[in-house]
């Protein structure tokens, strides 16, 4: 299965040099390139790609205007690429697979498609598990029942962890589990918000799921986890979504496709 590719950079001679890197990579099919973040927009809803590279600094709307313009859209995966290594905290804050340094390194790169292939890999299965759930709802109740309820097994507290080492920065911090907000996914990092700060970890969101109690830390889209304690209000919005507004004041959205960890909310 190929991977169906935008470039979007102001800069030709950046689409051309990664064009020509990732002609090494057979699975990759380049299907539009863009020269602005307005082009890009049009492009992405038109196409509906699997994957973006997305230059962060290009004149006036750029890379992060670019995945802002796409909320009303289920957004591919986006790589970030540029000249400054400030931007990557705020890359990954914006769930981006990965951030790539110009000029890009084969190398590099190559890693960066890996993780992209994992990503498509982990959706397409999240995506049949979720037709899979349907079929069951709708032809056999009792099996979707069991299903949802992990075949009845209760969970042991005791063998979730109390505290989360973290090494971000050149430092190691131990962080209180009940402290954490939410986490948000960039391909193998981890964004972890504790309210009054924003921690990297170098983890895949499944991983980091089983180390979490289930139930206190729900994902409510596929890339974002929340702390159910510290959920103050529930929003509705459109089309079956809504929003949930945190302690710390931050409003994260809840996909269709989660929307049951919003009926605990509503008895």
């Amino acid at each position: 299965m190929s991977i169906r590719t935008i470039l979007v950079d102001d800069e030709p001679l950046a689409i051309q040099g990664l064009e020509l890197r990732l002609a090494a990579h057979d699975d990759v099919e380049i299907i539009a390139k863009c020269q602005n973040g307005r082009e890009a927009i049009s492009a992405i809803k038109t196409h509906k790609p699997d994957l973006v590279f997305l230059d962060i600094q290009m004149p006036g709307f750029d890379g992060f205007s670019v995945v802002q313009g796409l909320m009303d859209v289920e957004p591919p995966l986006f790589v970030f690429v540029t000249a400054y290594s400030d931007h990557a905290i705020r890359a990954f804050e914006a769930q981006a697979t990965d951030y790539l340094m110009k000029p890009v390194e084969e190398a590099r790169l190559a890693d960066t498609l890996d993780r992209v292939r994992q990503r498509l890999s982990e959706r397409q299965s999240a995506g049949e598990a979720e037709k899979l759930k349907e079929v069951l709802a709708e032809h056999a109740p009792q099996a979707a029942a069991d299903m949802a309820d992990g075949g009845g097994d209760p969970v042991n507290a005791s063998r979730f962890e109390k505290m989360i080492n973290i090494k971000d920065r050149g430092q190691i911090f131990r962080v209180d589990v009940d402290t954490i907000e939410r986490i948000d996914a960039a391909g193998d990092y981890m964004c972890i918000y504790t309210g009054d700060n924003t921690l990297i970890l170098r983890e895949t969101m499944k991983d980091l799921e089983k180390r979490l109690d289930p139930r206190r830390f729900q994902r409510i889209h596929r890339s974002t986890i929340v702390n159910l304690d510290l959920v103050k209000q529930v929003k509705p919005h459109t089309n079956g979504e809504c929003f949930l507004v945190l302690d710390s004041g931050a409003s994260v959205k809840v996909s269709r496709s989660y929307r049951d960890v919003v009926a605990r909310f509503v008895h």
